[in-house]
């Protein structure tokens, strides 16, 4: 029996004619959904479901999968809290106190006026500028116990969000001119351009650093009337920040380097997948592609360039770290649960739609910009022979001085540390909570692919810092954001946080521990994709780098 008001129905209609009523708006309709109504109730998903011709428990499985569509009645306004490592450093637990002291409630409950839900969340991209706070679609920098007060009353009056700062010296996008990249490329043929890129030695900048060249190459040979460019800009990598930056200073080169590779694999189309977490990022970025379009470098005839049409759209995610594996990320554009494919085929063969794409990084992209403006040799000059170019790095932590800071790839730990201020480091964890975690006995060690590669996060981690608390953030931030399709990530995870939280009482006997090593080790071979294989290095890596600390806890 239909029960809701017919003017929300209504209100339902008008959202999912928006979008248009196909499956791959189905994560949007969700999002405007909640953002309109606070909650997806079983009749709001009977409805979407007979609108867009798909089974209701379809629209279920979406609904539940993200973050930021849960059912679940909310409040008017939603404070999520970052509770990841660097946060954590700054003192989040105090703001977390003083919130549920000005609220009157606790984390996952509303205000009886039905004001405010107030949330834990995963990485907010504001690693450099902790504690931070997303409150809709606000972020808030930098916030104290004291100025909690004064958000929410901010909040309340609807007071415009203040300009986000980015610390650091990332000098050389900042260098290029926009437009000088792709005109340069329009002058060549397009496997010229993949040449070009090849010749770069540009590898992947979001932590996998497979060769930009050659996964053009293999998606400009398959023949398709339909290709793709889609740019992850899911960045949700706890302490990794640089994305946000470049989308934020330098969009153009992001999307010349989109319409780049489209002209170079022959897509028409580019598609920027933007994690929720920077829906405030969105009108800026269309605010950019608008401008492109009425200056001729996006749209029917790029550049004057008779039969070349490329255009670039924005597309939001929802919440879930796992949508930045690019086949998860493919499956939510598509209307899906963002679970990881089996592969192959890969995306360069049927990606988007089963058409064949490419997926690249924000800074992947931008940089092909800069190679284009400024030439190989230039981009060559830079880096070491194995990795070649400038690479920006998302410094937070027990630092001086945190923000976005573009090194040459080769640098070691150390002269890192002393560049950010944070030259008394016991441990830095590089790459994120996926990453590894470096004692200061091997900060002699090089950032580069053939000796510790990263996706460009570095975590500070300074002498009063308990190891094992750092393992217990980021097994949790696992367990929750796994998204539980293979059962060593859903069960793994679990049982290492387990092993870490008996570790802490010194109640974990030496077999036990070797048990979780192995468990571990497994889980690195075994999972499906890069989260589960990931998830369990910073774990084994604390473990051996700090044997000494836990085996003092053990015998506590």
């Amino acid at each position: 029996m239909q029960t809701m008001d017919p003017t929300t129905r209504d209100e339902i209609v008008a959202i999912v004619d928006r979008h248009g009523r196909e499956r791959t708006s189905l994560v949007p309709i969700l999002a405007d959904v909640k953002r309109s109504l606070h909650q997806i109730d079983s009749e709001t998903m009977q409805i979407v479901a007979d609108l867009i011709d798909v089974h209701p428990v379809e629209v279920y499985s979406v609904a539940t999968f993200y973050a930021f569509l849960h059912g679940a009645a909310e409040g008017t306004h939603v404070v999520r809290l970052c509770g990841t490592l660097s946060c954590d450093f700054a003192g989040k637990q105090a703001v977390a106190d003083a919130l549920r002291a000005e609220l009157g409630i606790d984390f996952g409950q509303t205000t009886s006026d039905g004001m405010f839900t107030l949330e834990w969340t995963s990485c907010l991209g504001m690693c450099d500028q902790g504690p931070a706070l997303l409150v809709d679609d606000r972020m808030f920098t930098q916030v104290t116990p004291d100025r909690v007060e004064q958000v929410l009353a901010d909040v309340r009056a609807g007071g415009a969000q203040a300009a986000l700062e980015t610390h650091g010296n990332a000098l050389t996008y900042a260098s290029i001119d926009a437009g000088a990249g792709l005109k340069a490329a329009l002058t060549m043929s397009r496997g010229d351009i993949i040449d070009t890129v090849s010749a770069s030695g540009l590898k992947g900048r979001g932590g996998a650093g497979f060769p930009t060249g050659m996964k053009w190459n293999f998606c400009a040979a398959e023949k398709s009337e339909l290709k793709y460019v889609i740019c992850n800009a899911d960045e949700g990598e706890p302490g990794t920040f640089k994305d946000r930056a470049i989308l934020k200073d330098h969009a153009d080169l992001v999307f010349e380097g989109m319409t780049i590779g489209g002209r170079a694999i022959g897509a028409s189309m580019g598609i920027v997948y933007l994690r929720a977490e920077y829906s405030y990022l969105r009108s800026h970025l269309n605010d950019v592609i608008r401008r492109r379009r009425e200056t001729g470098m996006l749209g029917k005839n790029v550049m004057g360039i008779d039969g070349f049409d490329f255009d670039i759209v924005v597309a939001n995610g929802a919440g879930a770290y796992v949508c930045g594996e690019e086949t998860a990320l493919i499956e939510s554009l598509e209307g899906f649960r963002g679970e990881p494919r089996n592969r192959p085929p890969f995306p360069a063969v049927a990606g988007f739609l089963d058409h064949p794409t490419v997926v690249n990084n924000v800074e992947t992209l931008a940089s092909v910009a800069c190679i284009f403006a400024k030439g190989v040799d230039w981009f060559k000059g830079f880096g070491t022979d194995k990795s070649t170019g400038f690479k920006l790095f998302s410094i937070s932590g027990d630092c001086a001085r945190p923000g976005v800071y573009e090194f040459p790839w080769g640098i070691a730990v150390a002269d890192l540390l002393k560049e950010v201020g944070g030259e008394d480091a016991k441990a830095v964890q590089i790459g994120g909570a996926s990453g590894v975690c470096v004692p200061a006995a091997d900060f002699s060690r090089r950032l580069a692919f053939e000796d510790i590669p990263t996706g460009g996060s570095i975590i500070v981690i300074g002498p009063q810092r308990d190891m094992l608390d750092v393992a217990e953030n980021f097994l949790e931030f696992f367990v929750e954001e796994s998204c539980g399709q293979c059962t060593p990530c859903r069960l793994g995870n679990s049982k290492l946080l387990e092993g870490v939280e008996l570790l802490k009482k010194g109640a974990c006997s030496p077999e036990y521990l070797a048990d979780l090593k192995a468990l571990g080790a497994t889980m690195s071979v075994a999972s499906k994709c890069g989260l589960g294989q990931t998830s369990s290095s910073a774990f084994l890596t604390i473990l051996d780098g700090f044997a000494g600390e836990v085996t003092n806890r053990q015998s506590a």
